[in-house]
């Protein structure tokens, strides 16, 4: 679901409160993976009808937040081994060249953004707020890339890459780990040194990539 699509529905309205509701609670853990979510109880629950609610969950699912079934109705995905190295084998092709591209067009508005993603993730409150933020930062580095299909495919991942995040989190925190990678790669786009940027945003993406993999194992032994 690219970022234009998750904006088109406006938070005032009956859809938005829903969408944001479950979204939020998906992220934080709040509905745990595999949770059903059921229609009416939801729209009893957020005192809306139905629709609303289906409108929502449409959105979530074209997000990759959520997985429906003719058969099952809607569940919360489950963050799995396949889900997080598909995930971030994509943005380990895509998002380095991106990067590497903005910043050969001097960043624009990115570098700014990315400092306050920064500075939101330092501050953040709950692994929520701090995914976001975190997402937000690699969204300000790929953004002025100069190609709508770079930033449209990588905007799909977004959600997916905070859904994982939050997950792997809730296992073995890593944000200071990140958090440090996010300012050694925002150093070098800063300066102008593109293809060291983007060295960096690959290094990281995989870094991740393997420390969540390997929580995702540990827990399926834990699990047997």
């Amino acid at each position: 679901m690219s970022e234009t699509a998750l904006g088109a529905i406006k938070p005032s309205s009956r859809t938005g409160l829903v969408l944001e509701a479950l979204r939020r609670g998906i992220l934080s853990g709040e509905l745990p993976a595999g949770r059903p979510l059921v229609e009416a109880e939801l729209a009893a629950r957020f005192g809306v009808s139905k629709t609303p609610v289906r409108e929502a969950l449409k959105t979530l699912s074209g997000a990759g937040l959520v997985t429906m079934s003719d058969y099952s109705g809607a569940a919360v995905r489950t963050v799995d081994e396949r889900l997080t190295r598909n995930v971030f084998d994509a943005r380990c092709l895509i998002e380095p060249v991106a990067v590497q591209r903005s910043v050969e067009a001097g960043l624009q508005k990115g570098g700014r953004l990315a400092r306050e993603a920064l500075e939101a993730a330092d501050n953040a409150q709950d692994e929520v707020a701090r995914s976001l933020a975190n997402r937000d930062f690699h969204r300000a580095l790929y953004t002025d890339c100069d190609n709508d299909v770079l930033v449209g495919m990588l905007d799909q991942l977004r959600e997916q890459t905070a859904l994982i995040s939050v997950n792997a989190w809730a296992q073995r925190p890593s944000w200071e780990d990140e958090a440090r990678e996010h300012r050694e790669i925002l150093e070098a786009a800063s300066s102008g040194q593109a293809e060291e940027a983007a060295r960096l945003v690959l290094q990281h993406i995989s870094a991740f990539r393997e420390r969540a993999i390997r929580q995702i194992k540990e827990v399926g032994r834990e699990v047997r």
